[in-house]
């Protein structure tokens, strides 16, 4: 799923391409992608974007009358711009089996398509700010918080230090590819239980995530230029661990470490941030027992 500097980056490129620009059509291309009624989607056909936002992961395109456009692209939905040549409509056209919906403007298309058979991306309309902030799960802004506001949200619930920046209710915009990167930054298992740090821990996490989030922004931002962000992945080349799975740790150069759990997986590396201890995997460590590895010399 795009995660916060993926999204930073996308609301950098619509503002770009579409601000104060006028919808000229919407074409709805799957039954599922719209989840209201009310108001209809035809309610900003002729509009101009007034604005540019994101709520939580969602994308927010405003227009006048407080109509708003709410575009989650959950794990697989992506979002394409298409510039019209002279000739007439653009010709980059996705493949009409990723097409979920098209805004047409004057000067170019968007696309919003998603590569999974699971149909999860939406489109919503809302009218009123009320209603928006409805859509927010409230999580605080980890580049906007102070360390204060940092560590009450973390310490809201009693989590490990993985779940609590994943939780959308706790943190704005962080998911599973950018934690493993903070936890790396912080030497901080991600085991590790919110309300077991420290107040050296709770700086350096709160640090790590700040520079972490910026220095990704700064990256994607320089890679994408003027243009439209072409590849949105959770695994960039550049990354400390998340993805690295036995790859040396560019700190130590101890193989990168993971647990499996679910559809995702967490990656770390044990010499940096949990003391060399190998952190036991729901399913691999049942079916090893006492064979599993303790520790990072074990292996």
């Amino acid at each position: 799923m795009p995660e916060l500097p993926d999204l930073v980056v996308y609301v950098d490129a619509l503002t770009r391409h579409l601000e104060h620009h006028r919808v000229e059509r919407v074409v709805l291309l799957s039954p599922f992608v719209l989840r209201s009624v009310e108001p209809p989607i035809d309610a900003i056909s002729g509009q101009e974007v007034r604005t540019i936002g994101r709520v939580g992961k969602r994308l927010v395109l405003g227009f006048d009358e407080e109509l708003f456009l709410v575009i989650h692209l959950m794990i697989a939905g992506r979002l394409k711009w298409a510039p019209h040549s002279d000739a007439g409509p653009p010709t980059k056209r996705p493949s009409s089996k990723l097409l979920l919906a098209a805004f047409e403007l004057a000067h170019g298309t968007l696309f919003f398509t998603e590569a999974s058979s699971k149909k999860r991306a939406s489109i919503q309309m809302v009218r009123g700010s009320g209603a928006l902030r409805a859509l927010d799960p409230g999580g605080v802004e980890p580049l906007e918080a102070s360390l204060e506001q940092f560590r009450e949200a973390l310490v809201r619930e009693q989590h490990t230090v993985k779940r609590a920046l994943t939780d959308p209710h706790l943190f704005s915009g962080i998911g599973n590819a950018y934690s493993d990167e903070i936890l790396h930054a912080a030497r901080l298992s991600p085991l590790k239980l919110t309300r077991s740090l420290s107040d050296g821990e709770y700086l350096r996490l709160y640090e790590a995530t700040r520079t972490t989030l910026t220095v990704w922004i700064d990256r994607l931002r320089a890679l994408t230029g003027d243009g439209f962000p072409e590849k949105v992945t959770a695994f960039r080349s550049g990354m400390a661990v998340h993805g690295r799975f036995r790859e040396p740790c560019p700190v130590c150069g101890a193989p990168v470490q993971r647990i499996v759990y679910a559809e995702n997986e967490c990656n770390y590396c044990a010499r940096c941030q949990t003391g060399g201890r190998i952190l036991a995997d729901r399913s691999l460590s049942r079916l090893l027992k006492g064979d599993w590895p303790r520790s990072i010399d074990d292996l």
